[in-house]
């Protein structure tokens, strides 16, 4: 049961409110304003708390060595209509539909702008099903910084035509008995999506996912004819899944600076999933500067290259590629020629102080 029912304050009584219980939350929900500063301390406060119509609301621990924990609900919080939102320290557990959903009310055409998200923990989100860790819907200028995920149902991350997004320094893992089915997602018409300097172990079938399929009633800015567009995929450590990422009717994206280690079917998948009229194939993908280290018995094929895609217009370059079983067997098959590549030379151990991801070693 969500607890609190929130109209859009009076910015001029904007103030710090201090609350230390599930009652006192209830209390303050109940009377928080636009500008508001909510600090929660220590203990466990449940799940289903419900906030709109809030401008330059910001919730956080209290003590951020001792987070809140809003456990079990079917959803942790769940913001709309928010614009320029922060949650900062907050811990959410055991939700049986989303963790944290953010959304713009069903108004396609007027973007939630200038949200963040930054220290938050969501853990054993669905189990099963298309539940996601943080859910967010025609959000723009949006940042996750510094947030750990582990096991969900459906999402990690499920981005439906948002834009301007930065997923920095996040920490994203699979649990057994999760369903798991991506990390992070952009569909539904998002464009200019960053995730960078991220760690990702066993993470779902496709850890990270630039496109998707999305009904078209969904798609913002509506019209829209492109799952994604313009992704930035760059400086992350990918370990284990099904691949590394997967380009589903994405329009141009980059994957550059990673390092790969151990997929367990393809590195790479390229599909078009969204089949309306006028719809762009998957195509402009470039693929530079990474080290992907796989095991030639699990990886027959590279890249799973499904119909309607345009694999002929992707770009590989300068990256390093290591068959850790059978070393001659490194060089992959690529659709187009790669420039600049290296195949089957073991990977340098990190040098001292040197915390870039180009190594393979811990």
């Amino acid at each position: 049961m969500f607890v609190g029912i929130l109209l859009a304050g009076n910015p001029l009584r904007a103030a710090e409110v201090k609350v230390s219980d599930r009652p006192g939350l209830a209390a303050a929900l109940r009377g928080i304003a636009s500008g508001d500063v909510l600090k929660i301390g220590p203990g466990e406060y449940g799940g289903g708390h419900f906030v709109t119509g809030i401008e330059n609301l910001t919730v956080e621990a209290s003590d951020p060595d001792q987070p809140p924990e809003f456990t079990g609900g079917k959803e942790a919080w769940h913001f709309s209509k928010c614009p320029g939102l922060t949650l900062r320290n907050l811990r959410c557990r055991g939700q049986s539909g989303n963790g944290i959903n953010l959304d713009d009310g069903g108004r396609r055409e007027q973007p939630v702008t200038g949200v963040t998200i930054e220290g938050v923990v969501v853990e054993d989100t669905g189990p099963v099903g298309n539940f996601d860790a943080i859910k967010c819907s025609g959000l723009d200028g949006l940042i996750i910084r510094s947030c750990k995920i582990q096991g969900w149902g459906g999402q990690a991350i499920d981005l439906v035509g948002c834009h301007k997004v930065l997923i920095t320094g996040c920490s994203i893992s699979g649990k057994p008995g999760f369903s798991q089915h991506t990390g992070p997602q952009f569909k539904g018409g998002c464009e200019d999506v960053t995730i960078e300097k991220c760690r990702f172990k066993d993470a779902g079938e496709r850890p990270i996912q630039a496109g998707g399929s999305t009904g078209l009633d969904f798609f913002r800015p509506p019209g829209a004819k492109y799952e994604a567009r313009r992704i930035v995929i760059r400086g992350n450590v990918i370990e284990g899944g099904t691949c590394a990422c997967a380009f589903t009717g994405v329009d141009g994206a980059e994957f550059t600076g990673n390092t790969v280690r151990g997929p367990e079917k393809w590195i790479f998948r390229m599909l078009q999933e969204t089949r309306e009229p006028g719809f762009a194939p998957c195509r402009n993908i470039v693929v530079k500067d990474n080290s992907f280290l796989f095991e030639r018995a699990k990886v027959k094929s590279e890249i799973n290259i499904g119909p309607g895609t345009s694999p002929e217009t992707s770009r590989f370059e300068g990256n390093r590629w290591f068959a850790a079983d059978q070393p001659d067997r490194s060089a992959p098959v690529l659709p187009v020629e790669e420039k600049d590549g290296t195949y089957g030379r073991p990977p340098q151990p990190a040098q001292s102080g040197d915390t870039s991801t180009d190594t393979f070693s811990e």
